[in-house]
C-alpha cells in the first residue's frame, strides 16, 4: 500500500519531475506533485510525494528529512489527512430573509 509524504520548505524553483527524481534514489515515486497557487501558477514551497510502500517511504524520511536543497532544509514527514474546510462564505445561517420590526 503506498505512503504519502508532505515535502515542506521546498525552493519555488523545484517542479514535480525535480521532486520525483529526488525520492526516486529512495524507493520507487508513485507519484509527485508541487503545490502551486491558483491564480499566479507559482510555486507554495511544499509539495506531496507518495511512496509505494512504509519501508520505502520511511527510508526517504530519514534520508532527506533536514536535507539541504537549493540553500533550504527540506521538511520530510508522513503526510496527515486534509482538513475539512468550511465554504467561502463564512457562516450566516438564520440570517436574512425579511426585514426587521412590523411597521405601522
Amino acid at each position: 500500500m503506498s505512503k504519502k509524504l508532505y515535502v515542506g520548505n521546498l525552493s519555488y524553483s523545484v517542479n514535480n519531475s525535480e521532486l520525483e527524481a529526488l525520492f526516486a534514489a529512495h524507493g520507487v515515486v508513485e507519484s509527485a506533485s508541487v503545490i502551486t497557487d491558483r491564480d499566479t501558477g507559482r510555486s507554495k514551497g511544499f509539495g506531496f510525494v507518495e511512496m509505494r510502500n512504509d519501508q520505502e517511504a520511511r527510508a526517504a524520511i530519514s534520508a532527506l528529512n533536514g536535507k539541504d536543497l537549493d540553500g533550504r532544509n527540506l521538511t520530510v514527514n508522513e503526510a496527515r489527512p486534509r482538513e475539512e474546510r468550511s465554504g467561502g462564505f463564512g457562516g450566516g445561517a438564520g440570517r436574512g430573509g425579511f426585514g426587521g420590526g412590523r411597521r405601522y
